[in-house]
């Protein structure tokens, strides 16, 4: 059997996204391994996905700029891959148009050949027309977002932020000494770049499989490293890591704790659960323990009970990842008012539960890869009403307008007597 085209897998990937309720990571990784096309194929493929999933909005604009009576939604799926091609990759026409042609039922591909030929001819007014619409048209996302981050950040923070979201993210990753020290790490892989203020993280031009299989290195951005930085844990201490899956944030703390002590690692999703242990192990990480657990519930194992008290507890609470929509692309299609206050709700849940296991004068830290003040310091200002014998020591972010990498929260609580 043929294998499908590039332009075919793409187009299949777009549909299943959006009849399917599974994240996007998720639908191309599967098609993808179903396949045994080339490289250059693959990564046309990636482009084509999340390069459509990216530019929904706009490419919709120039659709109805094109053709105002209704279209099925399959048909649709065609021209936001042919407009892509043409006004984003410049993929010369005659490529554009006739692949993308093919795919459609014969019976429809008059039309879509009609409307990506009149698209071709009126590029220059099209993007005229753009430029003249609302930043969430011309980046793409949800009107509320969009308003919410001008208000809390300021118009042109916000636009930055649209912008941001819209660049394909680079490759940074954690050199992991548990296995290699630094300096060894860069004669054995040269292609890796420097990271200005980010020493111990790199940038790769390409995926580097031989670094990652021996465990000498994480895929991690530099933002990830403030929880933990923050946290400081030492040789010997007993820490508890409470959302702790894949692994990236535990194995780095082990690190810190030059894998001397008791490291405690939770989460409550058994398939993650069997990623970080496969992540902890190939890492080194040798002093972690991985427990299964679901911190929204108040009833805490035996088993962790007998371990505690912690000296420091990590909760990287699960939140909206607005500060990560460019590396998770589909979040803004996703999201929805609601969800700032239904995740506050959780992320105060699991709080509340954990704290339980600190000893007095440990250190709490609360982290989120979310920009919302919902998530962030609101959560912490209603800690503090309730834990009044705590005090905040210190609170960091990273806002990818003002710092160049995704967005992160971390605050330092310590449990007084």
């Amino acid at each position: 059997m043929a294998e499908p085209s590039a332009r075919l897998t793409a187009l299949a990937a777009l549909r299943a996204w959006r009849t399917e309720k599974r994240f996007a990571d998720s639908i191309i990784n599967k098609l993808l391994a179903q396949t045994e096309l080339d490289p250059r194929d693959r990564a046309f493929i990636l482009e084509l996905f999340y390069g459509v999933l990216r530019n929904a909005t706009l490419l919709d604009f120039w659709i109805g700029s094109l053709r105002q009576s209704p279209l099925d939604v399959d048909l649709r799926d065609l021209l936001r891959l042919g407009l892509y091609q043409l006004f984003f990759l410049k993929t010369p026409e005659h490529a554009a148009v006739h692949e993308t042609v093919e795919l459609a039922p014969k019976s429809r591909r008059a039309l879509i050949n009609a409307i990506l030929r009149t698209a071709a001819r009126r590029q220059d007014e099209l993007r005229l027309q753009a430029s003249k619409q609302c930043l969430a048209i011309r980046t793409s996302h949800q009107r509320f977002l969009v308003a919410r981050w001008e208000q809390n950040f300021g118009p042109d923070a916000a636009e930055a932020l649209c912008t941001w979201n819209n660049r394909p993210p680079p490759l940074y990753a954690r050199i992991n000494r548990l296995k290699i020290g630094r300096q060894d790490f860069r004669r054995a892989y040269p292609e890796a770049r420097s990271i200005s203020g980010n020493r111990g993280f790199v940038e790769f031009r390409a995926f580097p499989t031989e670094a990652l299989a021996k465990g000498h290195c994480y895929i991690q951005d530099p933002s990830t490293a403030i929880a933990c930085r923050l946290l400081d844990p030492q040789p010997g201490e007993k820490i508890l890591d409470v959302c702790a899956a894949p692994g990236g944030k535990t194995s780095y703390v082990a690190e810190l704790m030059q894998n001397r002590g008791a490291l405690v690692a939770c989460d409550r999703a058994v398939g993650r659960l069997r990623v970080l242990e496969e992540n902890l192990a190939r890492l080194g990480a040798g002093i972690a323990r991985v427990f299964h657990f679901d911190w929204t519930h108040r009833r805490i194992p035996k088993e962790l009970v007998a371990i505690a008290p912690f000296d420091r507890v990590l909760i990287d609470a699960p939140c909206s990842n607005t500060g990560v929509m460019r590396r998770r692309v589909d979040v803004r299609w996703r999201i929805r008012a609601a969800d700032f206050v239904r995740m506050q709700e959780q992320q105060l849940k699991i709080v509340r539960t954990a704290l339980g296991l600190l000893k007095t004068g440990g250190v709490f830290v609360y982290s989120t890869c979310s920009l919302e003040p919902e998530e962030n310091e609101k959560v912490m200002q209603q800690l503090l009403r309730e834990f009044a014998n705590s005090r905040q020591m210190e609170a960091r972010s990273s806002l990818p307008f003002r710092d160049g990498f995704d967005g992160a929260f971390a605050a330092k609580l310590i449990r007084a007597a």
